[in-house]
């Protein structure tokens, strides 16, 4: 069969089966609260045609039908994933897993099962997400959205009906059950808050008023600024991202370029899945979603494409109380009394009673009693504190997604995040086919100006504040809310001319740091305090990133090509400035050996680089024994923020100590100082050994992971977080966009599902999947499969 036959015959075949779709699939209801036992109403389908890598492509005459196809092909994917996801947000992980069990922290940062859902069970018992839902757009779901959502559950529950779990991890199991309508709207919310509410979790679900004895108190276990910035230090390795885009300006043909490099988990509910969604005529993206998302989060369309960074600002803010002296429950504000709202909480649990406790709600938000161990908030017969996260009133992620989905330009990505302002805690970075070029840190934060905070700082805020961008303020001032920007969806948080923004610069890169060096020639200043620091040493990651984009982007004359070779440069930049300085301080002596394999080393971090691993081992150590202030002879210029702080310094205590304890560590393990760093750092799939290249955060490296050390498993033996859903994408001046793609873990989570470790090989082996956009693409892939999904 000729290539020109066999894409008729496989159109003709997809037209036959959309228009079969159609036929039986009813217009979908606007009612967004729906039948919840049959959120569908019955009779929607979808058209999937699965190409390499198990990449299926969704394509459905309405949003319903596309959020169908969508829910029912996750589910063939990731059904344990999503199904423990709603168990989560429904708060029954107590009642299957016990109370005592620990969350793998996708969903909040619940220390416990029951704390997670004591805060789960809380908001559904209080109607929270229900009300979001039923909220008109824009400060509310557009109708879209809704049945895109709508669809999604009737798909997911389509296919728990039509199929059997065969995935080990729910296998059989009670929690694999249907979905409802608000537990998918249950984890976008829940999402939204993992920056504020979810941050509390433990200390609002454990906030009790103090007894007539004498009140709790608490030490804090340090410095409270130190504590705040440690809390919201977007370095941290469970979460982070890459991205550049190039103008016009600097590549081949005058059109724009992206990379995109997010570092997520690589199990649980905050992993991607790629596909591309289609309605004909009407929407057309393909792309990365967060697991349970219906909207592509990270991806491209046919003129645009765009990713995301984990933003410096802080999503949440603080009140401090002051309570009526005769009710630790009442609290005064412009001196009158307020009463708190109790909110009475039951979680059913494991081979155990019912647990029923209180939680304690005001006008400012919960009561919290902590922010993790180290930032406690004590409740006293004087002072509590509430946290405001404005997010807590943001269901509005989903129309900011696919509003980038339906964009035709960085212009288009811009009034996308104008109209529904629901990004909660990232930046958008974002290139197009005329060449434009974007960065902007549109995220939902509270109102708080640098002159607001001055005026309401309670003392713990000016330390806080000034320090981490938390602020504190005096909750018995009616002078200190936070008011409104005339152009904000809604009151409490900035408008959208208030956001720190880049655009059409020849590069705007970003790597988790604030907004200040998107670009060194064109830096972003004159935004408030929370939105992230101005003039303040940049991370090793940063400064790396900045240096190789900035020289992209002199060179010009980009292409594609040229992302994929930046996306696995493995360049460890911490590297280059150390070891000039440490070679000459141990090139005799018994470190000679070690130094000598430290000489040879290609300063990168591949698979076959050799040394890189001791390096590794030893900068690990010796970051966490000297103190930053230390460790360098060159200290942090604002004037030259990219080389700044440099040199090391080898008369610092720890230096030798550390490249001793790691040579000590390697040979007691048994492994060569000069062994290739694939053969120590690998994920095992089904038995085999995958080896991982790229490296920690603290080494810069642009190529991400962060993997666990287990010496008696042979080294790094899994990776936890790291380079997730990777995108190169151009454009050539055809009608197609020119596309490389890496999804590092796989679509699947199933040990058993031939698509469980394809791709993690693929990215073992720097090797991309180009992806399939056009139809004439997808209709003659070598892998292609058709299929019709439907309600029964």
């Amino acid at each position: 069969m000729s290539l020109r036959t066999r894409t008729r015959t496989f159109a003709l075949a997809s037209l036959a089966l959309l228009t079969a779709a159609s036929t039986l699939a009813p217009a979908a209801s606007a009612d967004p609260r729906g039948d919840e036992k049959r959120p569908s109403h019955g009779g929607l389908s979808a058209v999937i045609r699965y190409t390499e890598y198990g990449i299926p492509h969704i394509l459905a005459k309405d949003y319903a039908n596309l959020g169908f196809g969508n829910g029912w092909a996750q589910a063939n994917d990731q059904a344990c994933t999503l199904a423990e996801g709603f168990a989560t947000v429904r708060g029954e992980r107590s009642r299957y897993f016990g109370a005592e069990g620990r969350p793998d922290g996708s969903l909040s940062s619940a220390s416990t099962n029951l704390a997670s859902d004591l805060y789960f069970r809380g908001v559904r018992d209080s109607g929270t997400v229900a009300k979001l839902m039923a909220r008109p757009a824009p400060v509310g779901p557009t109708r879209q959205v809704r049945e895109l959502m709508r669809g999604f559950v009737a798909g997911y529950n389509a296919w728990l009906k039509q199929n059997r779990v065969s995935d080990p991890a729910c296998k059989g199991a009670a929690w694999v059950r249907p979905a409802a309508v608000e537990d998918i709207h249950a984890l976008s919310y829940a999402f939204a808050v993992l920056g504020g509410q979810g941050r509390g979790v433990d200390g609002i679900t454990a906030a009790q008023p103090p007894g007539a004895a004498a009140p709790r108190t608490a030490a804090p276990a340090k410095d409270p600024g130190e504590a705040a910035r440690e809390l919201f230090d977007t370095s941290d390795a469970a979460m982070g991202s890459n991205a550049v885009a190039f103008s016009g300006r600097a590549t081949a043909n005058g059109r724009g370029l992206l990379l995109g490099n997010p570092h997520y988990p690589w199990s649980g509910g905050r992993r991607f899945w790629q596909s591309q969604q289609t309605v004909p005529g009407e929407l057309n993206v393909i792309g990365g979603s967060l697991l349970g998302a219906a909207t592509v989060s990270i991806g491209h369309n046919a003129k645009v494409a765009w990713s995301h960074t984990v933003a410096t600002g802080v999503p949440m803010n603080l009140h401090q109380l002051t309570l009526d002296p005769a009710d630790p429950t009442a609290y005064l504000v412009d001196g009158k009394r307020e009463r708190m709202t109790k909110r009475t909480v039951t979680v059913q649990v494991k081979g155990a009673e019912n647990v029923t406790r209180t939680q304690w709600w005001t006008r400012y938000g919960p009561v919290v009693t902590g922010l993790g161990a180290q930032l406690p908030l004590p409740w006293t017969a004087t002072t509590a504190y509430a946290l405001n996260d404005p997010n807590a009133t943001n269901l509005r992620a989903g129309d900011t997604a696919l509003g980038f989905s339906k964009a035709g330009s960085v212009s288009g990505i811009q009034d996308a995040l104008r109209r529904s302002q629901g990004l909660p805690w990232v930046n958008t970075i974002a290139a197009d086919s005329s060449g434009g070029s974007l960065f902007t840190q549109s995220q939902v934060l509270p109102r708080l100006t640098d002159e607001l905070v001055q005026r309401c700082s309670t003392p713990m805020g000016k330390v806080t504040y000034p320090s981490a961008g938390m602020a504190i303020l005096d909750g018995a001032r009616g002078d200190c809310t936070l008011g409104r920007d005339k152009d904000a969806v809604e009151p409490g948080i900035f408008g959208p001319s208030k956001m720190p923004t880049l655009k059409n610069a020849p590069y705007a890169e970003n790597s988790n740091d604030s907004a200040w060096l998107a670009n060194t020639d064109r830096p972003v200043t004159g935004y408030e305090r929370v939105f992230g620091t101005i003039g303040t040493p940049r991370s090793m990651r940063t400064r790396g990133a900045i240096e190789d984009v900035s020289a992209m982007a002199a060179k010009g004359r980009l292409t594609v090509g040229d992302l994929q070779k930046q996306q696995f440069a493995n360049r460890a930049p911490a590297a280059d400035r150390v070891l000039p300085e440490l070679l000459k301080s141990c090139s005799t002596g018994e470190l000679a050996a070690a130094c000598a394999v430290l000489a040879g080393w290609d300063r990168k971090m591949d698979t076959g680089s050799r040394g890189a691993l001791l390096f590794d081992r030893f900068w690990r150590k010796l970051v966490a024994a000297v103190p930053a202030d230390q460790l360098w002879k060159v200290p942090f210029s604002a004037a030259d923020p990219v080389r700044t702080p440099n040199v090391l310094n080898t008369a610092a205590p720890g230096v030798a100590a550390s490249l001793s304890a790691a040579v000590a560590e390697l040979k007691g393990a048994g492994i060569a100082l000069d062994a290739p760093l694939g053969e120590n750092q690998f994920v095992v799939r089904g038995g085999k050994r995958i080896p991982i290249h790229g490296g920690t955060e603290s080494l810069g490296v642009w190529n991400k992971v962060e993997p666990v050390w287990n010496a008696a498993a042979g080294g790094y033996s899994e990776v936890t977080t790291g380079s997730s859903y990777i995108q190169a994408v151009g454009w050539d001046g055809g009608r197609c966009p020119v596309a490389k793609t890496l999804l590092t873990y796989s679509q699947s989570s199933n040990p058993g599902s031939p698509h469980y470790r394809d791709q993690t090989e693929l990215y073992s082996g720097e090797k991309w999947v180009t992806s399939r956009f056009c139809e004439r693409d997808i209709l003659t892939s070598p892998k292609l499969k058709v299929v019709w999904v439907r309600e029964r």
